[in-house]
């Protein structure tokens, strides 16, 4: 009973060990089957691998094209990243491509990615190097990420004292909220600047439609602007009218010299008049004697005409002047025939 235990025993471990074995096989199989493919050797050299280890796998475009095969450091604390690209991709990975260390995932074994690259540059070649993007890395990007934090919460932090300012009444906005006279006055305000802007409207359509009244044909602005004739006589005119505000100047320069000359000689006949008292009596006295003789002839003229001597003379001379009027439109209608 005891030798059939132990039997079971060593078969139920030699079972075990064998699954362990296959498995192990099946996954070195896995990770390293380009052991029985043909591929190429290129290296890259990276400041940081984060992670990486000998046998990830490395894409390009999403597809898997190789393993990594070996990983050492350089004199100078670089890292030399040794890949195995499979010589059929090998074609389609160019000399200018670059390398960079990313995740499978968001939690997945690290991984090599190639990318980039034209289509004018040729192919890698076994032992060519790849360049390589730096990536900042976790460390990196938590301190960036820390840094935008304290940003975050001194920005907070100042909204939050606006906030309290802006309640308390503080500043323009805070009156704006919490005193309604404010409220108000600016409520009038945006509807005094709303009538202007309904005017200004009015207005730009009135003076849409009055321009549109000047440039219609046959209006006295449309006849300025494109009629020529009327343009030459109205610039005839104005010459005829500086020509004219000429003479009238030289009219009154000569008026003003003629005025001074009477002024300043007083010993022609003008200006003796003007100036000498005794003289302009005497032309005073002379004149009402005139009138006082003309008087006296118009009275001897009509004892004239009532003197029997001469009634005949003057009604003879009535008639004529009387029948001289006839006279002349008979001899105009005449002249017209």
């Amino acid at each position: 009973m005891a030798t059939s235990t132990k039997r079971s025993v060593n078969v139920g471990l030699f079972v075990v060990m064998g699954i362990i074995i296959f498995v192990v096989g099946i996954l070195t199989v896995g990770s390293m089957k380009k052991v029985f493919s043909s591929a190429i050797t290129v290296k890259t050299i990276f400041d940081d691998v984060n992670g990486l280890k000998i046998g990830n796998n490395i894409w390009y475009s999403g597809v898997k094209i190789g393993t990594v095969k070996s990983i050492r450091f350089l004199a100078n604390s670089k890292v030399e990243v040794m890949l195995n690209i499979e010589e059929k991709s090998q074609e389609f990975v160019r000399k200018n491509a670059k390398a960079k260390v990313s995740t499978d995932g968001l939690i997945g074994n690290k991984i090599i990615v190639i990318y980039g690259g034209t289509q004018k540059v040729p192919s890698i070649e076994d032992g060519d190097e790849i360049a390589v993007e730096k990536i900042e890395s976790t460390e990196e990007m938590l301190a960036v990420l820390s840094e935008n934090n304290k940003n975050l919460l001194g920005i907070t932090s100042a909204f939050k004292t606006i906030s309290k300012n802006i309640l308390a009444g503080k500043g323009t906005v805070g009156m704006l909220l919490n005193d309604e006279r404010l409220y108000n006055d600016l409520d009038q305000t945006l509807g005094a600047m709303k009538k202007a802007s309904v005017n200004a409207q009015a207005l730009t359509a009135s003076l849409a439609s009055y321009s549109a009244k000047l440039t219609r044909e046959g209006g006295l602005a449309n006849d300025f602007a494109t009629d020529t004739v009327i343009m030459k006589d109205l610039r005839g005119s104005i010459a005829r009218l500086n020509e004219t505000v000429s003479s009238a100047n030289v009219m009154v320069n000569n008026l003003k010299t003629a005025s001074q000359d009477l002024n300043s000689n007083k010993t022609s006949p003008l200006g003796v008049l003007l100036h000498d008292e005794a003289t302009a009596g005497n032309l005073k006295e002379t004149l009402k004697n005139l009138e006082s003789t003309t008087e006296k002839l118009d009275e001897n003229m009509t004892a004239l005409r009532s003197n029997f001597l001469f009634r005949r003379y003057f009604r003879k001379k009535a008639k004529e002047d009387a029948k001289q009027p006839v006279k002349e439109e008979v001899k105009e209608q005449e002249n017209q025939q």
